[in-house]
């Protein structure tokens, strides 16, 4: 999937490997993550099957930097993949989830303190999309109002995400008081 991330970013402009890195961390980052070494790699791959192109931009005061540009093949592979329908539920793999599946055998105190944890973790969460994403959004469409759909689509995913930390936090709050009168 990170090769889509990558296209999809390039599709709207040409971008180096870090500002690619820059972009999954502020716009895709709570539904999907790389890793700067495989986000390079698969820029490799993806020039190596002619999904975009790369050149060096010589700088005078830095080291060159490699810019990727996506080609028209590249556009056409996003778009089949935009364009099938997602047939299944991916599955997750929720950390927090498993540690506390398994933690019975700890002492009460211990339990709360890494639900409270991760409830505080959440809160942050929901305030970044809450407070700071529709800015980030909204900013971008005010600099390119030709991405006026692109921001609906923006905006909806955001919207998941705040969802999805209201949930969560709903279901720590439960959890929290549940070990609190029954552990």
């Amino acid at each position: 999937m990170l090769k889509y991330v990558l296209l999809g970013a390039l599709n709207y402009r040409p971008l180096t490997g870090y500002q690619l890195k820059q972009f999954v961390d502020t716009s895709a980052k709570h539904f999907w993550y790389a890793q700067p070494s495989q986000i390079y790699r698969t820029l490799d791959a993806l020039e190596r099957e002619g999904l975009l192109i790369s050149q060096i931009e010589p700088q005078d005061d830095r080291p060159d930097r490699r810019v990727y540009q996506i080609t028209d093949d590249g556009r056409a592979d996003l778009r089949a993949w935009l364009a099938q329908p997602q047939t299944d539920i991916s599955p997750s793999k929720e950390t927090f989830l498993l540690r506390l599946f398994y933690s019975a055998q700890l002492d009460k105190a211990t339990v709360l303190t890494q639900l409270r944890l991760q409830r505080a973790l959440r809160q942050e969460q929901l305030t970044l999309f809450r407070d700071l994403i529709p800015g980030v959004i909204a900013a971008s469409l005010a600099e390119h109002p030709e991405l006026r759909r692109d921001a609906l689509m923006w905006d909806a995913t955001r919207r998941a995400g705040e969802l999805t930390e209201e949930a969560a936090i709903r279901w720590l709050d439960e959890t929290i008081q549940r070990i609190e009168a029954e552990f």
